[in-house]
C-alpha cells in the first residue's frame, strides 16, 4: 500500500541520497520553488512521513504534506487541516472520539476524517507540513513531482539532481523496485506463502491417497466383475477433477469474503489488506488440481494392477 501511495501521486520522487528507509530522510523544502520552476512540471509536493502514539492508539502513521496535496484526500466530513489541525483516515475515525488529540506532547484539533482509497493512508493522520516538520524536526521527508510528459522524465530527472548534491532523483516506479524495505516485504511474503502452499499440497496429495487406500475394496470388486485398470482410473479422474474443483471453489469463496473483511478490522487500522490476482487464482487451480490428482492416480494405479483378492482382502482388514 505505501509502494501504491508513492506510484499513483507522481513521476519521479526526490529523496536524501543513501538514506534507507524514506522515514529518515530529510531534503529542503526549498527544492520545491526551484522544482515548480522548470517547464517540465506539472505538478509537485513535498511529504513529511513518521509514525507515533494518537489517542489511545499505539502506532498511528503521520503524513504532513503541503497544501498542493489535500485534494488527494477526500474528505468525508469537516475542513482540510489549519495550522495546529488534522485530519483523520476513515480508519481510526471510529476510535479516536476526542475533538483533540495529542501527538508527541503537542495538541491538535481534529478538523475533518478523509478517505483516500489506500488502506495505509486511511489508518493515519494528516497535517500541514509545518507542523510535521516541528514533530519530527525536518523539512522534508520526499518530494514527488508529476511531469507534463513522461517523454521528459529522464532529462527532468537530470535537472532536478543538480540542485543539490545530497539528493536522490528516481522514477516513482524505479525507486519502488529498489526500495529495501519494499524488497524484504515482498521476499519474506514470498516465502511465507511458498511454505503454506507446498504444506497446502502435501495436504492435499495426503487426503486424496488416503481416500483411494481406504476404497482398495471397492477396487478388488470391479476388478473381480471384469473392470479394466483404465476403467478404475478414469472414473477416479473424473471423480478427483468434481471434489478438487469443489473444494477450490469453496476456498476461494471463503478466501475472498476473509479478505473484504481484512480491511474493516478496528485493531488492523486499515495497514493489513489484501486480493487475489486472476493469476495467482488459475495458478493454484491449476496446482491444486495436479496434486490432487497425483495423491488419487499413484495409489489407484498401484491397486488397479493388485491382485482383486488381495485388494477384498486388505480392504476387509
Amino acid at each position: 500500500m505505501y509502494s501504491n501511495m508513492i506510484q499513483t501521486n507522481g513521476d519521479i520522487i526526490i529523496t536524501q541520497e543513501g538514506i534507507a528507509d524514506t522515514f529518515f530522510s530529510n531534503i529542503d523544502i526549498s527544492l520545491l520553488e526551484k522544482i515548480n520552476e522548470l517547464d517540465e512540471v506539472k505538478s509537485s509536493y513535498a511529504m513529511i512521513v513518521g509514525a507515533s502514539p494518537v489517542a489511545n492508539l499505539p502506532i498511528v502513521g503521520i503524513y504532513g504534506t503541503t497544501k498542493s496535496h489535500f485534494p488527494h484526500y477526500k474528505l468525508q466530513k469537516g475542513i482540510y487541516p489549519k495550522k495546529g489541525e488534522v485530519i483523520l483516515g476513515s480508519n481510526i475515525e471510529t476510535q479516536i472520539t476526542e475533538k483533540t488529540i495529542k501527538i508527541a506532547n503537542k495538541e491538535f484539533k481534529v478538523s475533518g476524517v478523509f478517505k483516500s482509497g489506500i488502506g495505509f493512508e486511511e489508518g493515519g493522520v494528516v497535517m500541514n507540513i509545518e507542523d510535521a516538520s516541528a514533530l519530527f524536526n525536518k523539512s522534508a521527508s520526499f518530494i514527488i513531482v508529476v511531469a507534463k510528459s513522461h517523454e521528459n522524465i529522464a532529462a527532468l530527472i537530470e535537472k532536478i539532481s543538480v540542485m543539490d548534491e545530497d539528493i536522490e532523483v528516481k522514477t516513482t516506479e524505479s525507486f519502488v523496485q529498489e526500495y529495501n524495505q519494499f524488497k524484504i516485504i515482498e521476499n519474506s511474503s514470498l516465502v511465507i506463502s511458498s511454505l503454506a502452499f507446498v504444506m497446502g499440497l502435501m495436504g492435499v496429495t495426503s487426503i486424496m491417497s488416503m481416500i483411494v487406500s481406504s476404497r482398495k475394496k471397492e477396487f478388488g470388486i470391479m476388478r473381480a466383475l471384469g473392470k479394466s485398470s483404465l476403467f478404475i482410473m478414469k472414473n477416479l479422474f473424473v471423480e478427483t477433477i468434481i471434489v478438487s474443483s469443489s473444494a477450490y471453489l469453496f476456498a476461494f469463496i471463503l478466501s475472498t469474503i476473509i479478505l473484504e473483511l481484512v480491511p474493516s478490522i478496528d485493531l488492523l487500522q486499515g495497514y493489513v489488506s489484501g486480493s487475489i490476482s486472476p493469476n495467482i487464482a488459475l495458478y493454484v487451480f491449476i496446482s491444486t488440481l495436479l496434486m490432487a490428482l497425483f495423491g488419487a492416480l499413484v495409489p489407484s494405479f498401484i491397486a488397479s494392477k493388485t491382485d482383486p483378492i488381495l485388494l477384498i482382502n486388505q480392504g476387509c482388514s
